[in-house]
């Protein structure tokens, strides 16, 4: 006895110096290591035991809780038969006796452990494990203590962790299902009598304003008028005790309700309790009379009582997420929409105390985002069911979700009302699409709503009616690529874009005339110009107009974004019917664009330039973006102009040019001068009017940019501008013969243009006739970039084009790619410029290989391939960090398209190709951890295989017509063994993004090209293959694609099923360590003989599973320990 005593001091202190501030981190280490090794000795639990029932310091307990914990999760199975029964009446006594006293973490670690024993061995070794937990709950004294062993067994033995056999997962699942109703009934029991209790007390509430709350849509939701007056009583007075106890029961149903199927066992008398405790969450009196009954106490009582309301919630939304519902379900699904919806209207009634917004502020926010998280569950999954009963008033549930949305206190709530609203109008939508027929029927009930929502949507995203809420939008940090006031406008506009599709005439008759008002300030500006020393100024200076101006110029902007957004509906089949809509607002794009333009406005001077002068140019550019969403409708008339020719169309067109023009200077600011440019390229690439080459303004911007003397733009600026001038010249005019396509004209001109814009790149050829002087590195460096950047663009957006454009776009470049591949060898150790270079010809080989021709792409793949030497690559990826790498995966992707053309041309290349891969590049990443290369090394080795095959199997006709006669002739083998060995080494790596890919890469062979049927696979790799494939799966290492890893598993075993099970299998086990021979048996034996798919997969990951518990098992075997 004195001994344990002493060892109990003993461990107190050293918990004690563990914990304390001073203990250096190598003490702390000497001190875990003692404390392990005193866990790990056999009988430790005796100790533990009394340390637990004798101490009063949380870490000790803590520490032989922690004991216990390991002893029956991994060294169960060793333990003689006598001391587990010992351990399995202690530890519940010790839970029984001192519950009440013990901290309450260290009370639910106990709990756990008890369940733990559980696990094991209920109901063999431990029958009464669960009459014990529902005798603790049905004792008033103990049920607490119940509920908490209740939650504690749903959470580890519904869905227990990897630590058992599959077999024992089942048999646990379907002895707590046998338990189900039996303990659902005891929650209802527990819930109904605490409410029926103190509803007694509260029998006779103090008069208040919602007495009287039946209104019609109540009547309406609710059918039966017995559950409107239930649910209209007041809410009781609960005590702490019975607040307690109440939140236990509502979180065992939420655990519950997340695993067990919707059945009959979920009684109505359960949900309808369950719906009365949710009302705690929006009773905000009850919170009122805690507040006023003056004590801190009552104050944290309303607290708690609101968490009683966001507990039901979660109980409701956890039924509401089951997609599958039994037709017998469908009922109780309807009484609890009813209710909730009960709910909702109490939420948002407008009485004059109180109105809707400062109702949802009072309620706790967690309620809040649970009761959104309902509505959001109802639209997304269960609208479509419930829409169908007559009785169920779907126009009046989106009123009340109208008004729940546009009062909700914060932006998030609002962000995800938006989102349910989002997920409605995509219901609606696909509805009319699959019903045609009742079109203007379905319209017709939701119009009103949807009208409705629009305008609201709209009102909220301007400062002329939501200035309060909209100033407190950051407009400056950057998540996701977007601020929090761009997120805002997005979805707003994305929800004006959804109701535009089902509704375009009133989305439009309801947005045009709001743009015009805006517009007129903004176009009466003009008026307030002065003319000043410096320049001209706006003379607009008093606070208030200029805090007016702002917040106008704000809602044009936003404005401008919304007719941008709905461009797409005026297009198509629906060009002609709304056709003048689309005319009016184009018409009044190019007006404003103009006017900016022309009165400069971008550098006009302000009162409050800070503000003003940002305002100013985004309006300008969002006019510019909104013109440009609407390229494809002017594409649409141009085709539709060109047979009948207005003058329309031509002065919409040149009044646009005379708008950009004066914009591209690098006088302008970046964000409208990029718009401006994207504008020309939309004009240059989605319209392509003939006549646009010979309108004078954009004569002045080709002189711009080939004029040497100019200011370069900046780079995205003058790559855009380019861009759009190449493609005039290139692109074919629609509607046009080729014959009047005027070519040789065009060409020469595009000769001209290329000419120019590589003037300075062209003069750094190496001249043997007059060697140049030296310019210095960094200069050649910035034209490099500069020239490469530009025709690097123009070559990608030429790509898909006809012949005759790519022809003319070769022609002009051919002197420009010669000269590159002359400097290419004088930079190779510039890994900056390589990357450039190698950038240019990956695009000229995806965009123009055919007009390069044959001898002169062989003379680049030649010259790549001599100057990518193993010392050159090794430079590249093992020096020169990040750019070396893009550098070789650059060189590897140019390989690709090169391994991928048809027909004969680039065949001679195929062995230096793969020879660079298997003998240069991959001994240098094989074993680098980084997986830099790597994936572009392994797609060139697999679109080498995919698109050569035949260079590896010679199909005969013969051998295909006597197909399992004749065994296909093989090439090149050993160049196969080597790639094929290569993606196998890979799957032994951690980067699950590599092992993805290979994985489908193998799996697209084997669709494709019938891979592992081949002899050689078959014969040499395939079982290797599921070999590997099976040990990652055991280890756990790429978790995330089990699934993958399943099915690839079965496609490799399906060629010869025969030989997985006779041969693969036994070999398998035999092969595995930590497994007895009986074990293997077992594992064996419970592998089934199946061929399908699914029940293989199953067998794979039993397999697995098993294999990982059996050696968790014998791990925990004490030393010596005899298996029988």
């Amino acid at each position: 006895m004195a001994s344990e005593e002493a060892s109990l001091r003993a461990l107190e202190s050293l918990m004690t110096e563990f914990f304390h501030d001073c203990t250096t981190n190598e003490r702390k280490r000497e001190i875990e290591e003692l404390l392990d090794n005193f866990a790990q000795q056999i009988g430790a639990w005796r100790l533990c035991l009394y340390f637990l029932s004798s101490t009063r310091n949380d870490y000790v307990m803590m520490y032989s809780l922690t004991v216990f914990e390991n002893l029956i999760n991994k060294m169960w199975l060793g333990v003689p038969s006598q001391d587990k029964m010992e351990i399995r009446s202690c530890l519940p006594k010790l839970l029984l006796a001192h519950h009440k006293t013990l901290p309450y973490f260290i009370r639910n670690k106990l709990c756990k452990v008890i369940v733990d024993i559980g696990r094991q061995d209920w109901p063999m070794f431990y029958h009464d494990f669960f009459t014990n937990i529902l005798q603790l709950i049905q004792s008033p004294v103990t049920t607490p203590l119940g509920l908490i062993m209740l939650k504690t067994t749903s959470e580890e033995l519904a869905c227990p962790r990897e630590d058992l056999s599959v077999a024992r997962k089942e048999e646990l699942r379907k002895l707590l299902l046998d338990q189900v109703q039996t303990v659902l009934g005891l929650l209802t029991g527990i819930l109904e009598t605490v409410w029926d209790k103190h509803s007694v007390t509260a029998a006779t509430p103090p008069p208040s304003p919602t007495s009287g709350e039946s209104g019609d849509l109540l009547s309406n939701l609710l059918q039966s008028p017995s559950s409107a007056k239930l649910l209209n009583q007041p809410i009781p007075i609960l005590d702490a005790e019975s607040e307690y106890i109440c939140s236990l029961a509502l979180e065992c149903l939420a655990h519950l309700f997340s695993w067990i199927p919707l059945s009959a066992s979920i009684t109505p008398s359960l949900l309808t309790t369950i719906f009365h405790f949710a009302r705690f969450g929006c009773d905000i009196r009850a919170r009122k009379m805690a507040s006023v009954n003056g004590s801190s106490q009552n104050c944290v009582l309303g607290q708690e009582r609101g968490r009683l309301g966001v507990l039901a919630m979660s109980c409701i939304n956890e039924l509401m997420s089951k997609n599958c519902v039994p037709m017998e379900f469908e009922e109780y699904l309807l009484r609890m929409f009813q209710q909730t919806f009960y709910l909702l209207q109490k939420i948002t009634k407008d009485n004059n105390a109180h109105t809707v917004k400062s109702r949802l502020e009072e309620l706790d926010e967690s309620y809040i985002e649970k009761f959104t998280d309902f509505l959001r569950l109802f639209v997304s999954v269960h609208l479509r069911r419930i829409e169908s009963y007559s009785q169920f008033p779907v126009v009046e549930f989106l009123t009340l979700l109208f008004k729940y949305t546009f009062h909700q206190p914060t932006h998030e709530g609002y962000f995800s009302c938006l989102d349910i609203w989002t997920l409605f109008l995509d219901y609606l939508t696909s509805k009319i699409k699959s019903r045609l027929g009742d079109k203007e029927a379905v319209l017709n009930r939701y119009e009103d709503a949807l009208v409705l929502l629009l305008t609201e949507v709209l009102n909220r995203i301007q400062f002329r009616y939501n200035q309060a809420q909209l100033e407190e939008l950051d407009d400056e940090t950057l998540d996701d690529d977007q601020t929090e006031w761009q997120r805002y406008l997005r979805q707003s506009l994305e929800v004006v874009a959804k109701v535009m599709e089902l509704l375009p005439t009133h989305a439009f008759s309801t947005l045009f005339p709001v743009l015009q008002d805006n517009l007129k300030v903004y176009l009466g500006l003009q008026q307030f110009i002065v003319t000043s020393g410096s320049g001209h100024r706006l003379n607009i200076t008093a606070e208030n107009d200029c805090r007016r101006l702002h917040c106008s110029l704000r809602d044009l902007s936003s404005l401008l974004q919304a007719v941008g957004r709905l461009a797409e509906y005026f297009i198509g089949d629906v060009f002609a019917a709304r056709f003048s809509d689309a005319l009016t607002v184009v018409e009044r794009l190019v007006k404003v664009t103009l006017y900016g333009s022309q009165i400069k406005l971008y550098n006009i001077e302000t009162a409050v330039p800070s503000v003003l002068k940002p305002d100013l140019i985004d309006v300008h550019a969002q006019s510019l973006a909104a013109l440009q969403a609407y390229s494809h409708w002017l594409a649409q008339y141009c085709s539709e102009a060109h047979r009948q020719n207005t003058q329309q169309f031509v002065t919409l067109i040149s009044t646009t040019m005379d708008a950009v023009t004066p914009l591209i200077s690098t006088k302008v600011q970046d964000k409208l001068l990029l718009s401006a440019c994207h504008l020309l390229v939309s004009l240059a690439t989605t319209v392509r009017p003939v006549f646009l080459i010979s309108i004078p303004a954009v004569q002045k911007v080709f002189n711009r940019i080939t004029d040497a003397s100019a200011q370069r733009l900046v780079d995205k600026a003058q790559v855009l501008v380019c861009r759009a001038l190449s493609n005039i010249l290139l692109l074919p005019w629609p509607n046009l013969p080729e014959n009047e396509q005027q070519w040789p004209v065009r060409s020469i001109n595009h000769a001209s243009l290329i000419s120019a814009l590589s003037r300075d790149y062209r003069n750094l050829k190496p001249n043997a006739v007059a060697p140049q002087r030296k310019m210095p590195l960094d200069d050649t460096k910035v034209i490099i970039h500069q020239t490469l950047s530009v025709l690097e663009d123009i070559v990608e957006n030429i790509s898909g084009e006809s012949t005759k454009s790519r022809q003319i776009c070769y022609q002009s470049l051919q002197e420009s790619v010669q000269v590159s591949l002359a400097l290419f060898p004088a930079f190779i150790h510039q890994s900056d410029v390589t990357d450039e270079m190698l950038s240019f010809f990956l695009t000229l080989f995806r965009g123009l290989r055919v007009q390069m021709g044959v001898p002169f792409t062989e003379q680049i793949i030649q010259t790549f391939l001599n100057m990518f030497t193993r010392e050159q690559l090794a430079e590249s990826i093992l020096h020169e960090g990040s750019t070396g790498c893009r550098v070789v995966e650059k060189f590897l992707k140019i390989l690709q398209v090169v391994v991928q053309e048809p027909g004969q041309v680039f065949k001679p290349f195929l062995p230096s190709i793969i020879s660079l891969c298997m003998e240069q590049v991959y001994p240098i990443i094989a074993e680098r951890p980084s997986p830099d290369v790597k994936a572009e090394l392994f797609e060139l080795l697999f679109r080498t295989l995919h698109h050569n095959w035949r260079y590896f199997f010679k199909s005969t006709v013969l051998a295909s017509v006597q197909r399992g006669i004749a065994e296909e002739q093989m090439e090149n083998e050993p160049q196969f063994s080597a790639i094929m060995q290569a993606f196998g080494q890979s799957f032994l790596q951690p980067d699950i993004h590599l092992f993805k890919q290979n994985l489908f890469y193998l799996e697209t062979l084997n669709t494709k090209q019938k891979l592992y049927h081949k002899k050689i696979f078959r014969t040499a790799m395939l079982f290797q293959f599921v070999n590997v494939l099976l040990q990652v799966l055991v280890h756990k290492s790429h978790d995330l694609l089990q699934e993958e890893i399943g099915i690839a598993i079965y496609n490799m075993a399906s060629v010869d099923f025969d030989g997985f099970f006779a041969a693969f299998l036994p070999e398998f086990l035999t092969s595995c360590d930590g497994v007895d021979a009986n074990q293997k048996n077992v594992l064996g034996r419970n592998f089934k003989m199946d061929r399908d798919l699914p029940s293989f997969t199953q067998n794979v990951h039993r397999l697995v599973n098993d294999l990982r518990y059996y050696r968790l098992c014998n791990d925990s075997l004490p030393p010596g320990t005899v298996k029988l």
